[in-house]
């Protein structure tokens, strides 16, 4: 099943021509042209069309977990108001004030309070959304309170992550996530707990680091820490199920119990398991833009949010058992040291990238052998650009 997100949406501002290379056969195809990754009017593109126009993940529900709580978060083209209100029912806004468009809450922010109050006039709205007050207005024709409450988005919660859909138009999160729900279900995400999140500022364009997450072709060169836990060439991409997402698993090497430095975990393996998931790590791509690490004794998660062309913001959390985390000796650097290494070593990879394809000489690389989670992401993302449903294309070696 494909997942019509960008279709009967204006074409993205590259030309068809190259995009066409990328959709080509996998052995034929090259990569996404280098606007895609330095130029504004695409990023304005993304931003409307893949960010606004399908559902993206805006954090832990543990970040706004009782009534009457308020958080503001960057997402896509703008930012996004979430509220729960007296019952505890999660609402998600535009987040802009209907007077005059101040913001309702500094992005990044939280408040925990009866009501949605704008700083810049005091108009009031209940949790819901709905227009209460307007000081000092007076009697005035086009002050309809049931016409000025706050711009409504979509909003799910899944296993502990809220997701919103800011157009409303991407259609039912179920189809969305399609068979990763069922893939992530013995890991009961639901139930993990935040032990640790750390925050990085990368200079290359998102989909730079959404790639490189999709292939172990360089961790021999970049990566000997991780090498020695999970054998590089390990990968098996998960394929033929219906959903927007992209990814697959790694086998932990003999001697390891986890991705850590020396393969020891300091955690709680999830009860749900099965043997077979307890020996490796899934990593999945829910598309746009969040990464979900599954191993056996935490979940590491990244969402990284566009800041310029050429720029952009990581946010990485590792989630555990609570169990784990309740232990008065519980220290989750084993898995948050492993992986900061690795992640910053990915970064310094991905930010030269970024400054080969700034540059005018570039000419769109082909994909080996071991990169076709890589072509299923750039193809997700052409068949974006072109106005197609995102579907990943088959993979069958083209001769």
């Amino acid at each position: 099943m494909s997942i019509e997100v960008g279709v009967g949406r204006p074409l993205a501002p590259l030309p068809l021509a190259e995009l066409e290379m990328t959709l080509a056969p996998f052995g034929h195809s090259r990569m996404l042209p280098r606007g895609a990754y330095v130029d504004q009017a695409v990023l304005d593109w993304e931003r409307t069309n893949l960010f606004d126009g399908g559902w993206v993940c805006a954090g832990r529900v543990e970040e706004i977990p009782e009534p009457r709580t308020q958080k503001a978060v960057a997402l896509g083209a703008t930012s996004v108001l979430l509220s729960r209100d007296a019952d505890g029912q999660l609402f998600a806004f535009a987040n802009i004030c209907r007077h005059r468009g101040h913001e309702l809450l500094p992005c990044g922010s939280s408040a925990a309070r009866n009501s949605i109050i704008c700083p810049y006039h005091a108009w009031g709205y209940a949790l819901d959304g709905t227009l209460r007050n307007t000081p000092h207005v007076g009697e005035m024709a086009n002050i309809v309170p049931d016409e000025l409450g706050l711009i409504r988005l979509a909003v799910t919660e899944w296993a502990g992550w809220v997701f919103v859909n800011v157009d409303r138009q991407a259609g039912a999160f179920a189809d969305y996530l399609g068979g990763f729900a069922d893939i992530a279900a013995n890991w009961q995400c639901e139930r993990l707990v935040v032990g640790a999140t750390h925050h990085y500022q990368l200079q290359a364009n998102w989909k730079v680091a959404v790639e490189n997450y999709h292939e172990c072709y360089h961790c021999p060169l970049i990566h000997p820490e991780l090498c020695r836990v999970s054998p590089h060439d390990s990968g098996d991409n998960v394929d033929d199920l219906p959903g927007a997402f992209i990814g697959g698993s790694m086998i932990l090497a003999e001697h390891a119990e986890t991705m850590s430095l020396d393969g020891h975990s300091g955690g709680i393996n999830f009860p749900s398991l099965t043997d077979e998931q307890r020996r490796q790590v899934l990593y999945i791509n829910v598309f746009p833009n969040m990464l979900i690490s599954l191993h056996p004794d935490f979940v590491m998660t990244h969402r990284i949010q566009p800041v310029t062309p050429t720029t952009s913001a990581v946010e990485c959390q590792w989630l555990f058992d609570p169990a784990a985390v309740a232990r008065p000796d519980f220290d989750p650097s084993y898995a948050v040291d492993f992986w900061d290494l690795t992640n910053r070593q990915d970064w310094t990879a991905v930010e030269s990238v970024q400054r080969g394809l700034n540059s005018p000489q570039f000419v769109p690389g082909v994909f080996a052998h071991h990169e076709d989670a890589v072509y299923h992401f750039a193809t997700m993302i052409a068949s974006a650009y072109a106005g197609r449903p995102l579907a990943r294309n088959s993979i069958a070696l083209a001769q």
